[in-house]
């Protein structure tokens, strides 16, 4: 039986933007043990040449796993723990909870509004509960979970439609404060959804420094994305300065016609503001956005396309305008017809999406919602793509840097322990492929399609996808924000 695996000849891209080089990478018990040339010949005492598990990367790249920093995998990982759309991109973490919505700590059996993206009934009153759930499942990528204000909104605040009292602010800090103790890695906020935008500023700020006493981080779905993006740019930057904490703007982007090209205005924003904070955000590789239908988000000029609906399931994958045009309706009015449900909207600019995804401050994260019957493509792809569009094809940026996007600034900024580079002594969770033939299949027509070009994943040093194929292993963990 091998007790070590030994990737050799490989182009080692480390995750921390340095220049890669040809080399060995070590992996035993969980660990990488060793980085560096001829390996093999000098093998750790104890480790005899029959207990490795030789694998030739002549022409690969071995990089650490990637990471996704922005999904809402929350449930999938318990009820499809296998995680086959993420492990065939190379993705070996998940970070869970974005844009306010978490699992925990909430009970309830008809999630309602924005929660629904979730796609199942909450049953977890304490990420410890999470925690045991995610244990029971073993699910093949590690899970990083932010904790969501809409979440806690729900388990505490009787009327979603005003601010939390003094009283159930008070409860939703005990609530956040013994979430932080058991693990979680920070708060996360979607003031652009009905059930937290009534939220003010203050709200956010108080639980954000019960954050900032745990040493962890604040990630926000901005108020708009639109056209008072500004504004929200500086309540979210205030919010995490006045809480000492470090800020992750979610998914940027500049949405809708009137609002293309104002990254020329976000970008300088967000390096002016992390002068004075430290300031991060995701991005993903695509010009369309994906969320639950609402007519205010249809504009009659924007291309949309229905993900699902629950009233007329036979809609799904079809472009808002043409079921409109087959009702003798407007969009609006077919939109309101269709609900509930998702869509993806075709909201940003290209050359939007290339300002911010070559912007040194940004990662990758998919955003992709595993729970519609017809998703955005992103939920397949979006890391491939961002390796095969914009460094192969369009080379915004070297594959060194492509990789950091994806790896160790993911896992700094999430502060995520040893994880996110390869690197004698930490955690062996590492992607080989192919770099030259590495990229993303799915479509909007058809988004269950898998990537190519990763051979290679290990996930806590076990390997879990080879060959295009999942293996029987799982060995994800919760990764909890280290003790103080």
């Amino acid at each position: 039986m091998t007790r070590a695996t030994l990737l050799e000849n490989g182009l080692v891209v480390d995750g921390t933007g340095a220049p890669a080089t040809v080399g060995d990478v070590l992996l035993q018990d969980g660990r990488i043990t060793a980085v560096g040339p001829q390996l093999h010949g000098r093998l750790p005492a104890g480790l005899s040449p029959a207990d490795v598990d030789r694998r030739d990367c002549t022409g690969l790249a071995i990089a650490p796993g990637f990471i996704d920093v922005h999904t809402h995998d929350d449930a999938v990982v318990l009820d499809a723990p296998g995680m086959f759309p993420k492990l065939s991109q190379g993705v070996t973490t998940v970070v869970t909870g974005n844009c306010g919505l978490s699992v925990a700590p909430y009970v309830t059996e008809e999630p309602a509004g924005a929660l629904t993206l979730l796609g199942r009934s909450f049953r977890y009153p304490s990420l410890a509960a999470y925690a045991g759930a995610v244990e029971a499942a073993q699910p093949a990528v590690n899970v990083a979970p932010l904790i969501g204000h809409t979440t806690l909104r729900s388990a505490c605040v009787a009327d979603l439609s005003r601010a939390a009292d003094p009283d159930e602010l008070a409860a939703m800090c005990a609530l956040l404060a013994r979430c932080m103790e058991e693990g979680a890695i920070g708060l996360s906020s979607g003031l652009f959804y009905a059930e937290a935008m009534p939220a003010p500023a203050s709200e956010v700020t108080e639980l954000a420094r019960v954050v900032a006493r745990h040493a962890g981080v604040y990630a926000t779905h901005l108020r708009s994305e639109m056209a008072d993006i500004l504004e929200a740019m500086h309540e979210a930057g205030d919010t995490a300065f006045a809480a000492g904490l470090p800020l992750v703007l979610s998914h940027h982007k500049c949405a809708g016609p009137a609002n293309w090209g104002r990254t020329l205005e976000t970008l300088p924003l967000i390096d002016r503001l992390a002068q004075r904070q430290n300031v991060a955000m995701d991005v993903y590789p695509y010009v369309a956005g994906s969320t639950v239908l609402r007519e205010d988000l249809v504009d009659g000029i924007i291309d949309v396309m229905v993900s699902w609906s629950q009233p007329h399931p036979e809609m799904m994958g079809r472009m808002l305008a043409s079921i409109a045009e087959e009702w003798g309706t407007t969009q609006r009015e077919a939109c309101v017809r269709l609900q509930p449900g998702g869509a993806c909207y075709f909201q940003m600019d290209e050359d939007d999406v290339r300002r911010v995804i070559a912007h040194p401050r940004s990662m990758i994260g998919s955003d992709g919602l595993p729970h519609d019957r017809h998703p955005h493509p992103r939920l397949w792809g979006a890391f491939p793509r961002v390796l095969a569009r914009y460094w192969r094809q369009e080379k915004l940026f070297s594959l060194e840097q492509a990789v950091h996007k994806m790896t160790g600034l993911s896992a700094r900024n999430f502060r995520l322990h040893e994880r996110g580079q390869i690197r004698a002594g930490w955690f062996a969770d590492v992607v080989v492929f192919d770099p030259q033939r590495i990229r993303d299949v799915a479509t909007y027509d058809q988004p269950l399609a898998q990537a190519e070009g990763v051979e290679m994943v290990f996930v806590n040093g076990a390997l879990s996808f080879d060959a295009g194929h999942a293996t029987p292993l799982r060995a994800g963990r919760l990764l909890r924000r280290p003790a103080l």
